[in-house]
């Protein structure tokens, strides 16, 4: 039982936003291209397939980051106590871990056609590059963008074996949505992360936060509203979209205080929600034509 913990621990599996923020552009991506005059027993299938995917992919991801980051680790208040940088797990075995994870996520990836298995295996380098991306610019997060909504293509190729403008331009915007909330996320450690040398959005934009997420936000708006132009979505996909826009501009920027730890993480966790409510819009568009 102390084992399964500290793996559980280790993966953040008691911490689901971390998958469900990789899943979403995943059931993005299926949702737009899937056409729901079929059998609905395939988008069901896949959409299982990518959200057990991204439980195994996140909780590799975590290792690989904690590995690559344990020394910064252990000077920061909130991750000094994380297996690895206290002693509780070993490299060795952390590496062996990783490689049990991938290797079941491959084999939830060889279900899938081969343009979306070529596309992820791609992907895998910026995967493992990301935990790196914070000793060299002060732009991670957009790094990070580029691979947690990766899964919006692959969602889209599973289905219609090709890539398009829409899922480009949608993909896009979600890098935008996820440098908008893990710039919020990065507030929670500013003064370890500045003192401990790694560097950040959050750090680049301290004096004036809310100037590079409006502009973040702004761009995951447009890209939502050409999206429903390219797919052609009824008038009520554009009204829907309201939903989005108050929870990004009022909820999300406007209550911003970077001070706040707590509500920063509260912020942080919110766009679960927003990915929920993306997706319903997306139905919308789909279904009410």
């Amino acid at each position: 039982m102390k084992n399964l913990n500290l793996f559980i621990e280790l993966t953040r599996l008691k911490n689901p936003i971390g998958y469900m923020l990789l899943f979403w552009p995943c059931i993005w991506g299926l949702t737009i291209a899937y056409d729901f005059n079929n059998d609905l027993n395939i988008f069901i299938f896949y959409s299982f397939l990518f959200f057990v995917g991204s439980i195994l992919m996140r909780s590799a991801g975590c290792i690989v980051n904690d590995i690559a980051d344990r020394n910064f680790d252990k000077k920061v208040v909130r991750t000094k106590n994380r297996p690895i940088a206290s002693g509780k797990i070993s490299i060795l075995l952390a590496t062996i871990y990783v490689i049990i994870l991938c290797s079941l996520a491959f084999l939830v990836l060889v279900n899938f056609n081969k343009l979306t298995i070529i596309l992820a295996i791609a992907s895998m380098p910026l995967a493992f590059t990301y935990p790196l991306m914070k000793r060299f610019t002060h732009w991670p997060q957009l790094f990070l963008g580029i691979t947690f909504n990766y899964g919006l293509i692959l969602g889209w190729a599973s289905i219609n074996e090709n890539i398009s403008l829409a899922p480009l331009v949608f993909y896009f915007g979600a890098i935008f949505w996820t440098l908008g909330y893990d710039t919020i996320y990065g507030y929670q450690d500013i003064k370890d992360d500045e003192i401990v040398g790694v560097k950040s959005t959050s750090i680049k934009f301290k004096n004036n936060p809310k100037k590079i997420l409006f502009s973040c936000y702004s761009v995951t708006i447009l890209s939502l509203i050409f999206l429903g132009f390219i797919m052609n979505f009824n008038f009520i996909y554009f009204l829907f979209l309201i939903f989005s826009f108050v929870h990004l501009f009022f909820f999300q920027l406007i209550k911003l205080n970077t001070n706040n730890p707590n509500l920063c993480l509260k912020i942080f966790k919110s766009n679960n929600l927003l990915g929920l409510i993306i997706f319903l819009n997306l139905l919308v568009g789909k279904l009410i034509l």
